[in-house]
Protein backbone atom coordinates (compact mmCIF):
# COMPACT_ATOMS: atom_id res chain seq x y z
CA UNK A 1 0.00 0.00 0.00
CA UNK A 2 1.21 3.48 -1.11
CA UNK A 3 -0.12 7.25 -1.59
CA UNK A 4 0.15 8.24 -4.79
CA UNK A 5 -1.29 11.67 -4.68
CA UNK A 6 -2.22 13.39 -1.61
CA UNK A 7 -4.24 17.13 -2.42
CA UNK A 8 -5.36 19.53 0.72
CA UNK A 9 -7.15 22.26 0.03
CA UNK A 10 -7.48 24.74 3.56
CA UNK A 11 -6.23 22.38 6.18
CA UNK A 12 -4.04 23.95 8.82
CA UNK A 13 -1.63 26.02 7.23
CA UNK A 14 -2.04 24.80 3.76
CA UNK A 15 -4.12 27.20 1.33
CA UNK A 16 -3.47 24.19 -1.74
CA UNK A 17 -1.49 21.39 -2.49
CA UNK A 18 -1.35 18.48 -4.81
CA UNK A 19 1.75 16.34 -4.16
CA UNK A 20 2.76 13.14 -6.40
CA UNK A 21 4.36 10.56 -3.88
CA UNK A 22 5.92 7.14 -4.76
CA UNK A 23 6.88 3.67 -3.23
CA UNK A 24 9.74 5.09 -1.50
CA UNK A 25 10.67 7.43 1.24
CA UNK A 26 9.79 10.79 0.79
CA UNK A 27 11.18 13.31 3.43
CA UNK A 28 10.01 16.75 4.15
CA UNK A 29 12.69 19.39 5.31
CA UNK A 30 11.83 22.46 6.76
CA UNK A 31 12.05 24.51 10.40
CA UNK A 32 9.62 23.91 13.22
CA UNK A 33 5.88 26.07 12.31
CA UNK A 34 6.72 25.40 8.61
CA UNK A 35 3.73 23.45 7.81
CA UNK A 36 5.75 19.89 8.01
CA UNK A 37 3.75 17.86 10.42
CA UNK A 38 0.29 19.44 8.67
CA UNK A 39 1.14 16.82 5.98
CA UNK A 40 1.13 13.80 7.74
CA UNK A 41 -1.67 15.20 10.07
CA UNK A 42 -3.49 15.02 6.85
CA UNK A 43 -2.65 11.26 6.05
CA UNK A 44 -3.69 9.95 9.86
CA UNK A 45 -6.96 11.85 9.29
CA UNK A 46 -7.64 10.28 5.93
CA UNK A 47 -6.65 6.85 8.39
CA UNK A 48 -8.02 7.30 10.89
CA UNK A 49 -10.90 10.24 11.05
CA UNK A 50 -8.83 11.47 13.85
CA UNK A 51 -5.79 14.08 14.56
CA UNK A 52 -2.94 12.82 16.90
CA UNK A 53 -2.48 16.69 17.76
CA UNK A 54 -5.87 17.84 18.62
CA UNK A 55 -9.12 16.51 20.02
CA UNK A 56 -11.59 18.91 17.70
CA UNK A 57 -11.99 19.11 13.94
CA UNK A 58 -12.09 22.83 14.41
CA UNK A 59 -8.86 23.49 14.48
CA UNK A 60 -7.97 21.50 11.46
CA UNK A 61 -9.65 24.34 9.31
CA UNK A 62 -7.51 27.08 7.96
CA UNK A 63 -8.12 30.38 9.81
CA UNK A 64 -10.66 32.49 7.77
CA UNK A 65 -12.02 29.35 5.29
CA UNK A 66 -15.40 27.32 5.71
CA UNK A 67 -14.49 24.20 5.85
CA UNK A 68 -10.99 22.16 4.78
CA UNK A 69 -10.54 19.33 2.28
CA UNK A 70 -8.23 16.39 2.74
CA UNK A 71 -7.58 13.51 -0.76
CA UNK A 72 -5.45 10.92 -1.21
CA UNK A 73 -5.23 8.36 -3.94
CA UNK A 74 -3.94 5.11 -2.42
CA UNK A 75 -2.77 2.42 -4.22
CA UNK A 76 -3.22 -1.12 -2.51
CA UNK A 77 -2.42 -4.59 -4.71
CA UNK A 78 -2.50 -3.00 -7.48
CA UNK A 79 -5.95 -1.37 -7.10
CA UNK A 80 -6.64 2.23 -6.80
CA UNK A 81 -8.90 4.34 -4.32
CA UNK A 82 -9.47 7.89 -4.01
CA UNK A 83 -10.73 8.82 -0.39
CA UNK A 84 -11.67 12.09 0.38
CA UNK A 85 -12.98 13.73 3.68
CA UNK A 86 -14.22 17.72 3.68
CA UNK A 87 -14.12 18.72 7.45
CA UNK A 88 -16.81 21.46 8.34
CA UNK A 89 -16.68 22.60 12.11
CA UNK A 90 -20.52 22.15 13.07
CA UNK A 91 -21.55 20.16 10.75
CA UNK A 92 -20.74 16.36 10.21
CA UNK A 93 -17.72 15.10 8.40
CA UNK A 94 -18.67 14.55 4.82
CA UNK A 95 -16.71 12.02 2.57
CA UNK A 96 -16.66 10.46 -1.12
CA UNK A 97 -14.60 7.45 -2.18
CA UNK A 98 -13.43 8.26 -5.91
CA UNK A 99 -15.66 10.80 -6.23
CA UNK A 100 -19.14 9.18 -5.12
CA UNK A 101 -20.64 10.42 -2.22
CA UNK A 102 -20.29 8.08 1.27
CA UNK A 103 -23.42 7.60 3.47
CA UNK A 104 -20.92 8.23 6.27
CA UNK A 105 -17.59 9.83 6.66
CA UNK A 106 -16.47 6.62 8.57
CA UNK A 107 -16.73 4.73 5.26
CA UNK A 108 -13.41 5.67 4.13
CA UNK A 109 -11.88 4.10 7.10
CA UNK A 110 -9.35 1.03 5.91
CA UNK A 111 -8.85 2.57 2.89
CA UNK A 112 -5.30 3.94 4.15
CA UNK A 113 -3.83 2.61 7.28
CA UNK A 114 -0.83 4.17 8.14
CA UNK A 115 1.62 4.30 10.97
CA UNK A 116 2.32 7.29 12.94
CA UNK A 117 5.73 7.67 15.35
CA UNK A 118 5.75 10.82 16.65
CA UNK A 119 7.55 13.02 19.50
CA UNK A 120 4.40 12.80 21.00
CA UNK A 121 4.27 9.23 21.52
CA UNK A 122 6.32 9.42 24.62
CA UNK A 123 2.64 9.68 26.10
CA UNK A 124 2.27 6.10 25.22
CA UNK A 125 4.48 5.26 27.75
CA UNK A 126 4.62 8.24 30.24
CA UNK A 127 1.06 9.95 29.59
CA UNK A 128 -2.45 9.71 30.74
CA UNK A 129 -4.29 6.69 29.98
CA UNK A 130 -6.29 8.47 27.64
CA UNK A 131 -3.12 8.99 25.12
CA UNK A 132 -2.96 4.86 25.46
CA UNK A 133 -6.57 4.31 24.80
CA UNK A 134 -6.81 6.37 21.75
CA UNK A 135 -3.51 4.10 20.89
CA UNK A 136 -5.77 1.07 20.93
CA UNK A 137 -8.43 2.65 19.56
CA UNK A 138 -6.80 4.14 15.90
CA UNK A 139 -5.59 0.42 15.50
CA UNK A 140 -9.04 -1.32 16.37
CA UNK A 141 -10.78 1.21 14.04
CA UNK A 142 -8.62 -0.04 10.92
CA UNK A 143 -10.62 -3.20 11.01
CA UNK A 144 -12.73 -1.03 9.32
CA UNK A 145 -15.74 1.23 9.88
CA UNK A 146 -17.24 -0.92 12.44
CA UNK A 147 -15.49 -0.57 15.13
CA UNK A 148 -15.57 3.39 14.54
CA UNK A 149 -18.97 3.52 15.00
CA UNK A 150 -19.41 1.44 18.03
CA UNK A 151 -16.48 4.50 19.31
CA UNK A 152 -18.46 6.72 18.33
CA UNK A 153 -21.53 5.31 19.46
CA UNK A 154 -20.29 5.13 22.94
CA UNK A 155 -19.10 8.81 22.72
CA UNK A 156 -22.52 9.98 22.23
CA UNK A 157 -23.78 7.94 24.93
CA UNK A 158 -21.13 8.60 27.03
CA UNK A 159 -21.84 12.91 26.68
CA UNK A 160 -25.95 11.87 26.71
CA UNK A 161 -25.49 9.94 29.89
CA UNK A 162 -22.77 12.40 31.67
CA UNK A 163 -24.83 15.46 31.34
CA UNK A 164 -28.14 13.64 33.18
CA UNK A 165 -26.04 12.38 35.64
CA UNK A 166 -25.38 15.66 36.64
CA UNK A 167 -29.20 17.11 36.92
CA UNK A 168 -29.82 14.02 38.43
CA UNK A 169 -29.05 14.55 42.13
CA UNK A 170 -31.58 17.43 42.62
CA UNK A 171 -34.30 15.45 40.74
CA UNK A 172 -33.58 12.77 43.68
CA UNK A 173 -33.80 15.60 46.45
CA UNK A 174 -36.94 16.20 44.74
CA UNK A 175 -38.54 13.05 44.81
CA UNK A 176 -42.16 12.11 42.56
CA UNK A 177 -42.66 11.86 39.07
CA UNK A 178 -39.04 13.62 38.38
CA UNK A 179 -37.10 11.38 40.00
CA UNK A 180 -38.66 8.23 38.53
CA UNK A 181 -38.33 9.98 35.06
CA UNK A 182 -34.40 10.17 35.96
CA UNK A 183 -34.53 6.66 36.82
CA UNK A 184 -36.42 4.89 33.76
CA UNK A 185 -34.10 7.69 31.43
CA UNK A 186 -30.74 6.22 33.22
CA UNK A 187 -32.24 2.60 32.70
CA UNK A 188 -32.20 3.31 28.92
CA UNK A 189 -28.92 4.79 28.72
CA UNK A 190 -27.35 2.49 30.66
CA UNK A 191 -28.61 -0.40 28.38
CA UNK A 192 -26.91 1.56 25.70
CA UNK A 193 -23.36 2.70 27.21
CA UNK A 194 -22.96 -1.32 28.00
CA UNK A 195 -24.11 -2.23 24.09
CA UNK A 196 -21.69 -0.12 22.85
CA UNK A 197 -18.77 0.06 25.35
CA UNK A 198 -18.72 -3.99 25.22
CA UNK A 199 -17.77 -3.55 21.98
CA UNK A 200 -14.98 -1.14 21.88
CA UNK A 201 -13.81 -2.66 25.32
CA UNK A 202 -13.50 -6.35 23.14
CA UNK A 203 -11.67 -4.62 20.60
CA UNK A 204 -9.35 -2.96 22.24
CA UNK A 205 -9.09 -6.49 24.42
CA UNK A 206 -8.11 -8.17 21.40
CA UNK A 207 -5.66 -5.73 19.59
CA UNK A 208 -3.73 -5.90 23.31
CA UNK A 209 -3.76 -9.12 23.17
CA UNK A 210 -2.16 -9.59 19.47
CA UNK A 211 0.05 -6.84 20.02
CA UNK A 212 1.49 -8.44 23.27
CA UNK A 213 4.00 -10.67 21.43
CA UNK A 214 4.87 -7.83 18.77
CA UNK A 215 5.38 -5.09 20.83
CA UNK A 216 8.31 -7.60 22.99
CA UNK A 217 9.79 -8.81 19.53
CA UNK A 218 10.46 -4.77 18.60
CA UNK A 219 11.43 -3.93 21.60
CA UNK A 220 13.89 -6.70 22.38
CA UNK A 221 15.56 -6.12 18.70
CA UNK A 222 15.87 -2.06 20.14
CA UNK A 223 17.15 -3.05 23.42
CA UNK A 224 18.32 -6.52 23.40
CA UNK A 225 20.65 -6.63 26.76
CA UNK A 226 17.08 -5.05 28.12
CA UNK A 227 14.51 -6.24 30.87
CA UNK A 228 11.37 -8.43 29.14
CA UNK A 229 8.51 -6.06 28.13
CA UNK A 230 4.54 -6.78 28.16
CA UNK A 231 1.51 -4.91 27.30
CA UNK A 232 -1.53 -5.80 30.00
CA UNK A 233 -4.87 -4.58 29.35
CA UNK A 234 -6.62 -3.31 32.71
CA UNK A 235 -10.29 -2.50 32.52
CA UNK A 236 -11.72 -0.40 35.31
CA UNK A 237 -14.49 -3.29 35.63
CA UNK A 238 -12.28 -6.28 36.61
CA UNK A 239 -10.12 -8.36 35.46
CA UNK A 240 -12.39 -11.05 34.80
CA UNK A 241 -13.76 -9.92 31.33
CA UNK A 242 -10.01 -10.20 29.77
CA UNK A 243 -9.56 -14.11 28.72
CA UNK A 244 -6.38 -15.77 29.77
CA UNK A 245 -6.90 -18.82 27.29
CA UNK A 246 -5.88 -16.82 23.93
CA UNK A 247 -9.55 -16.91 23.03
CA UNK A 248 -11.64 -13.69 21.77
CA UNK A 249 -13.15 -11.14 24.16
CA UNK A 250 -16.97 -11.88 25.02
CA UNK A 251 -18.68 -9.39 23.61
CA UNK A 252 -22.10 -10.36 25.58
CA UNK A 253 -20.31 -11.00 29.05
CA UNK A 254 -18.46 -8.10 28.74
CA UNK A 255 -22.04 -6.31 28.09
CA UNK A 256 -23.34 -7.95 31.23
CA UNK A 257 -20.43 -7.14 33.69
CA UNK A 258 -21.14 -3.56 32.11
CA UNK A 259 -24.42 -3.37 33.22
CA UNK A 260 -24.01 -4.75 36.75
CA UNK A 261 -21.00 -2.27 37.40
CA UNK A 262 -23.52 0.75 36.31
CA UNK A 263 -26.14 -0.43 38.93
CA UNK A 264 -23.99 -0.79 41.79
CA UNK A 265 -22.26 2.24 41.12
CA UNK A 266 -25.53 4.38 40.48
CA UNK A 267 -25.48 5.63 43.70
CA UNK A 268 -22.23 7.35 43.24
CA UNK A 269 -22.07 8.30 40.19
CA UNK A 270 -25.68 10.61 41.06
CA UNK A 271 -23.68 11.90 43.83
CA UNK A 272 -20.52 13.15 41.81
CA UNK A 273 -22.45 13.80 38.72
CA UNK A 274 -19.85 11.42 36.22
CA UNK A 275 -19.88 8.02 34.69
CA UNK A 276 -17.72 5.96 36.78
CA UNK A 277 -18.13 2.88 34.69
CA UNK A 278 -17.18 2.15 30.96
CA UNK A 279 -14.07 1.98 28.80
CA UNK A 280 -13.63 5.57 29.49
CA UNK A 281 -11.89 4.92 32.70
CA UNK A 282 -9.62 2.22 31.28
CA UNK A 283 -6.36 1.80 30.91
CA UNK A 284 -3.27 -0.42 28.95
CA UNK A 285 -0.29 -1.18 31.49
CA UNK A 286 3.39 -1.13 29.46
CA UNK A 287 5.25 -3.51 31.80
CA UNK A 288 8.68 -4.05 31.96
CA UNK A 289 10.36 -6.51 34.19
CA UNK A 290 6.93 -6.91 35.82
CA UNK A 291 6.75 -3.12 36.91
CA UNK A 292 4.45 -0.88 34.93
CA UNK A 293 6.65 1.29 32.95
CA UNK A 294 5.36 4.74 33.28
CA UNK A 295 7.41 6.92 36.69
CA UNK A 296 9.87 3.91 36.48
CA UNK A 297 11.42 3.20 33.02
CA UNK A 298 14.64 5.59 32.06
CA UNK A 299 14.15 7.82 29.37
CA UNK A 300 15.64 5.85 26.96
CA UNK A 301 13.74 2.87 27.64
CA UNK A 302 10.87 4.69 27.58
CA UNK A 303 11.52 5.94 23.81
CA UNK A 304 12.04 2.36 23.02
CA UNK A 305 9.06 1.19 24.72
CA UNK A 306 7.00 3.86 22.62
CA UNK A 307 8.70 3.19 19.34
CA UNK A 308 8.34 -0.49 19.94
CA UNK A 309 4.62 0.23 20.22
CA UNK A 310 4.55 1.67 16.98
CA UNK A 311 6.76 -0.87 15.12
CA UNK A 312 4.68 -3.72 16.82
CA UNK A 313 1.42 -1.92 14.92
CA UNK A 314 2.81 -1.94 11.44
CA UNK A 315 3.46 -5.57 12.22
CA UNK A 316 -0.16 -6.26 13.79
CA UNK A 317 -1.61 -4.52 10.54
CA UNK A 318 0.55 -6.88 8.38
CA UNK A 319 -1.03 -9.94 9.88
CA UNK A 320 -4.04 -8.56 8.33
CA UNK A 321 -2.62 -8.91 4.81
CA UNK A 322 -1.95 -4.57 4.24
CA UNK A 323 1.12 -2.88 3.96
CA UNK A 324 0.86 0.32 6.62
CA UNK A 325 2.36 3.61 4.84
CA UNK A 326 4.53 4.76 8.26
CA UNK A 327 5.07 8.26 8.98
CA UNK A 328 7.74 9.37 10.97
CA UNK A 329 7.25 12.79 12.22
CA UNK A 330 10.12 14.88 13.39
CA UNK A 331 11.75 11.96 15.70
CA UNK A 332 15.15 11.14 14.79
CA UNK A 333 16.18 14.05 16.37
CA UNK A 334 14.80 12.61 19.61
CA UNK A 335 16.91 9.29 18.80
CA UNK A 336 20.09 7.91 19.86
CA UNK A 337 22.52 6.51 17.56
CA UNK A 338 21.58 2.78 17.79
CA UNK A 339 18.01 3.52 17.96
CA UNK A 340 18.15 5.81 15.06
CA UNK A 341 20.18 3.15 13.26
CA UNK A 342 17.00 0.17 14.46
CA UNK A 343 14.40 2.82 12.65
CA UNK A 344 16.23 3.19 9.29
CA UNK A 345 17.01 -0.52 9.45
CA UNK A 346 12.75 -0.89 9.69
CA UNK A 347 11.94 1.99 7.18
CA UNK A 348 13.86 0.11 4.73
CA UNK A 349 11.71 -2.53 4.93
CA UNK A 350 8.01 -0.52 4.60
CA UNK A 351 6.83 -0.05 1.19
CA UNK A 352 6.21 3.88 1.46
CA UNK A 353 7.89 5.84 4.69
CA UNK A 354 7.14 9.74 5.22
CA UNK A 355 9.75 11.73 7.08
CA UNK A 356 9.57 15.26 8.10
CA UNK A 357 12.57 16.69 10.25
CA UNK A 358 13.68 20.26 10.77
CA UNK A 359 17.10 19.57 10.12
CA UNK A 360 18.16 17.50 7.17
CA UNK A 361 21.26 16.05 8.77
CA UNK A 362 19.07 14.23 11.34
CA UNK A 363 18.04 12.03 9.29
CA UNK A 364 20.57 9.04 8.28
CA UNK A 365 22.38 9.02 5.13
CA UNK A 366 21.21 5.39 4.66
CA UNK A 367 17.92 6.13 4.10
CA UNK A 368 17.51 7.70 0.54
CA UNK A 369 14.27 8.74 -1.36
CA UNK A 370 13.29 12.25 -2.44
CA UNK A 371 13.28 15.15 -0.02
CA UNK A 372 11.22 17.87 -0.29
CA UNK A 373 11.70 21.21 1.15
CA UNK A 374 8.79 23.09 3.24
CA UNK A 375 8.46 26.39 3.18
CA UNK A 376 6.40 29.47 4.62
CA UNK A 377 5.02 32.55 3.35
CA UNK A 378 3.02 35.70 4.42
CA UNK A 379 -0.75 35.94 3.24
CA UNK A 380 -3.89 37.95 4.70
CA UNK A 381 -4.32 38.41 8.09
CA UNK A 382 -7.64 37.07 7.55
CA UNK A 383 -6.27 33.62 6.76
CA UNK A 384 -3.96 33.60 9.27
CA UNK A 385 -1.19 35.34 8.60
CA UNK A 386 1.17 32.57 6.67
CA UNK A 387 0.67 29.88 4.56
CA UNK A 388 2.93 26.83 3.91
CA UNK A 389 3.85 25.88 0.42
CA UNK A 390 6.59 23.47 -1.27
CA UNK A 391 9.79 24.90 -2.81
CA UNK A 392 10.84 23.97 -5.84
CA UNK A 393 14.10 22.67 -6.96
CA UNK A 394 15.48 26.66 -7.34
CA UNK A 395 13.77 27.77 -4.19
CA UNK A 396 16.00 25.66 -2.12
Amino acid sequence: MFVRTLRLRDFRSWTEVSLDLAAEPTIFVGRNGFGKTNLVESLQYLSTLRSHRVSTDASLVRTGAQSATASATVINGGRELTAEVQITPGKANRASVNGAPSRRARDIVGILRTVLFAPEDLALVRGEPSDRRRFADELAALAGPRMVAARSDYDRVLRQRSALLKTAASAMRSGGESAASVISTLDVWDTQLARFGAEVTAGRIDVVERLRPLVAAEYATLAPQSRPVDLRYRPSVGDDIVPTDGSVADVEYIEAVLLTRLVEARKKEIERGVCLVGPHRDDIDVVIAGQVAKGFASHGESWSLALAMRLGSVEFIRSDGAEPVVMLDDVFAELDASRRAALSRFAASVEQVIITAAVAEDIPAAIGGRRIAVGVRESSPESGGRESYLLEEGDR
